[in-house]
């Protein structure tokens, strides 16, 4: 039993320690900056797609990331793929 408990916790720590030296940073791609979407290009196609954007950043794990309100008029923080545009994370609040 306790060698199951051992490797568990083993195993667990060396799974957290697998995550990017900036725990909590969402990766979106590892592509060079000039496989990029235009930033003011991007931003217009989502205001064109409905959303309302309050802030626009370029975060350190290469996202476009919004905070604003989606389609619907919910409160959102989104994280892009600045490749080819695709949500990487989305959180409502």
């Amino acid at each position: 039993m306790k060698k199951v408990m051992m490797a568990t916790a083993i195993g667990a720590t060396t799974l957290l320690s697998a995550c990017s030296a900036e725990h909590g940073t969402t990766q979106c791609t590892t592509a060079p900056e000039a496989e990029w979407q235009n930033q003011d290009a991007f931003q217009a196609q989502l205001l064109a797609q409905g959303y309302k954007i309050n802030e626009f950043k370029v975060t350190g794990g290469n996202c476009y990331e919004i905070y604003g309100f989606d389609k619907e008029e919910n409160k959102v923080e989104i994280y892009f793929n600045p490749v080819d545009g695709s949500i990487v994370k989305k959180e409502m609040h």
